[in-house]
């Protein structure tokens, strides 16, 4: 522990120097281009608050007692948890990589901290490092892993109190401390960065709880990132907090809705040149909801997917495993009907960039160097117009390798589809010079 302390203390009095004016490294940009090309991943939101299965966030909605709802903890025994499996699910749905909660807004801590005793190791008697075997499996079975961490904590003492948790109680106001608070947020992240491997990224969420303030909150970020940074040179930094990127954040995150849309209120950002990534549900919440059985079709699922791919962003699809430690059988069957489109499809998916043609009501477009593919979802009309400035030499159905015929017209093609089938996705791949 005091290894690991001054550990910490050497890394922030160097950091604090480079924290100025951000240039990420050559590891941070070869990670952020692996990070580009996967396209896929699924986001994991489990704690102790699947016991109640009332979703991620009981303790503030329900207003409860701190104490009285850590107690669930000494009955989380998640007795089908297996590591390898839940990887292999999850890689058979084609996803990439997988971010799980390292610690959520109630505190408790997936892994065996050194640093609270409100941890899966400590509090429980389940007594095993979810996240070790969770490293170890992603490892064996070449995913990617990225950390959720929470900046909002509603148990915490020493956490200055936001707009959220508002109605937990059982906090000490006396011993708020922001040093405290900030010190020990930094231990952990050094402990998750330290002791499990390659972490392609830390995925924090919280900064929005102090957004109300009447002063502007300083949650010194830029020591933290620089931290991560110097603790995996490699390892990307996103932040949930619906806003422009700041400096030292190496990916945008929009949350329930892809860049550039707005419905849910969250994502009403300026869409950036880092990397992008809208994370959405599978169902309507995040952690398991026994009542939430409203799960989205195979269909939407893949064009939500697609149509993040036709704006240049990742998908992180969210399942929430239930308290016995398996994932919910209907969230499996998605992830394998998803993984059977995308083995068929995916090359027009992964490592492809934003295409020519902005989104439209029909679909949208992709684009892998001289490949343009028209995703075409909904068609009123037996032809659709793409205004290209490239030249198209060549129109086949993606798959059958069947002709289409197209027109060159001003300003671009009239691609005469015909009437399309009943699919998913009708992909149309155009060759361009």
């Amino acid at each position: 522990m005091k290894k690991l302390t001054l550990t910490l203390l050497c890394a922030l009095s160097i950091i604090s120097l480079s924290a100025q004016g951000y240039q990420p490294s050559e590891e941070v940009r070869k990670s952020q281009k692996e990070f580009a090309e996967d396209r896929f991943g699924i986001f994991i939101h489990w704690g102790i608050y699947s016991m109640f299965a009332q979703g991620e966030w009981y303790l503030q909605n329900a207003g409860l007692n701190r104490d009285e709802y850590a107690k669930a903890a000494d009955a989380f025994y998640p007795h089908r948890f297996n590591a390898q499996e839940w990887v292999a699910a999850i890689k058979a749905s084609g996803a990439k990589y997988i971010c799980i909660t390292s610690r959520h807004h109630d505190s408790f801590s997936m892994w065996d901290t050194a640093e609270s005793e409100f941890d899966i190791v400590d509090a429980t008697p389940f007594k095993r490092d979810v996240l070790k075997e969770l490293a170890d499996a992603c490892e064996k079975q070449d995913i990617a892993l990225h950390f959720y961490y929470s900046h909002a904590d509603w148990s915490r003492d020493d956490y200055p109190r936001g707009r959220t948790g508002y109605w937990v109680t059982g906090r000490d106001k006396e011993k708020i401390s922001w040093e405290s608070y900030y010190n020990f947020m930094n231990r952990q992240i050094t402990e998750l960065l330290t002791n499990y491997g390659k972490i392609r990224a830390i995925w924090f969420d919280g900064w929005w709880d102090h957004d109300e303030d009447p002063a502007p909150f300083d949650w010194q970020l830029d020591e933290q990132y620089a931290l991560v940074h110097s603790l995996q040179p490699g390892c990307l930094v996103a932040n949930n907090h619906h806003q422009t990127p700041f400096e030292g954040e190496d990916i945008q995150i929009f949350e329930r809705d892809l860049p550039g849309e707005n419905s849910h209120g969250l994502s009403g950002q300026s869409i950036s040149r880092l990397p992008l990534e809208t994370c959405q549900t599978m169902n309507g919440m995040w952690g398991y909801k026994v009542a939430d059985q409203d799960y989205k079709s195979t269909r939407t699922l893949v064009r939500y997917l697609v149509s993040a791919a036709g704006k240049g962003a990742n998908l992180l699809l969210n399942v929430g495993p239930q308290p016995n430690g398996e994932l919910p059988a209907t969230a499996v069957e998605r992830m394998k009907e998803m993984g059977e489109w995308l083995a068929a499809n995916g090359q027009t998916v992964y490592a492809t960039e934003a295409g020519d043609v902005k989104p439209q009501e029909w679909g949208c477009t992709t684009r892998k160097g001289d490949r343009l593919f028209v995703h075409i979802f909904e068609l009123e009309q037996d032809a659709i117009y793409l205004p290209l400035e490239c030249k198209v030499v060549e129109a086949k159905e993606f798959g059958t390798n069947k002709p289409v015929k197209f027109q060159k017209v001003s300003g671009g093609i009239l691609l005469e589809c015909g009437q399309v089938s009943d699919s998913t996705d009708y992909i149309v791949e155009l060759r361009t010079k």
